[in-house]
């Protein structure tokens, strides 16, 4: 319990502290229309480890927006796999926006962060290259605390693209929305569908 607290304090900290910076300058996404594809681009959270098919974030967003939205997750995928699965998929797919989340795995493997930032920097120019916008998800870095791993702030502002950057360390800290220690359950992949639906209409994708 005393540990829970202690990490629910260091992300209202880093909550706090992206309030006060806010999403990056202009950080707004062109609106979807309603045939638009939207890619889910990731690993087992993604993929929806922990719930049914139809209970991950992909399936549930797909029912909120309104838009086909294509799961691409790959449970236990490094970001190094995942930058070159990423190119053949987006030429299959042809998507609107692709949303990226990634890099847990190397993470949970204690991977070089350097590389991981520089994988996930390739990740977004492909998909920029190919004519998609991108939206970022952030990964707690997972250890003494669940607080999102800071390269994903610093990937989001150097490119100008809306993040989401608790909504994953708030599922993880919370036992009745997770189904083990890195993946949510079906109620906290309702929760991580929602926070990206809403993202979507603040940032100007979802208009209504």
């Amino acid at each position: 319990m005393k540990r829970q607290l202690t990490n629910l304090l260091l992300i209202a900290i880093v909550i706090l502290g992206l309030v006060g910076c806010g999403q990056p300058d202009d950080a707004l996404l062109k609106p979807l229309k309603q045939d638009a594809v939207i890619l889910a681009f990731g690993d087992s959270l993604t993929f929806g480890t922990g719930a049914q098919p139809e209970q991950s974030y992909p399936s549930v967003l797909a029912e909120l927006t309104g838009r086909q939205v294509i799961n691409a997750g790959i449970p236990g995928e490094l970001s190094g796999a995942g930058k070159v699965r990423l190119s053949q998929l987006l030429q299959e797919t042809k998507p609107d926006l692709v949303i990226l989340c990634h890099g847990g795995n190397d993470l949970l493997r204690k991977q070089s962060r350097q590389q991981l930032q520089t994988n996930l920097q390739a990740m977004v120019d492909e998909i920029t290259n190919s004519g998609a916008q991108v939206l970022l998800i952030a990964v707690p870095a997972f250890g003494i605390n669940l607080a999102p791993a800071p390269l994903y702030l610093e990937l989001a502002k150097t490119n100008n693209i809306p993040i989401q950057p608790t909504i994953l360390s708030e599922l993880l800290i919370d036992n009745a929305l997770k189904a083990d220690q890195v993946h949510p359950n079906a109620l906290g992949y309702q929760q991580f569908a929602q926070s990206i639906h809403r993202l979507l209409i603040d940032s100007g994708a979802i208009l209504y």
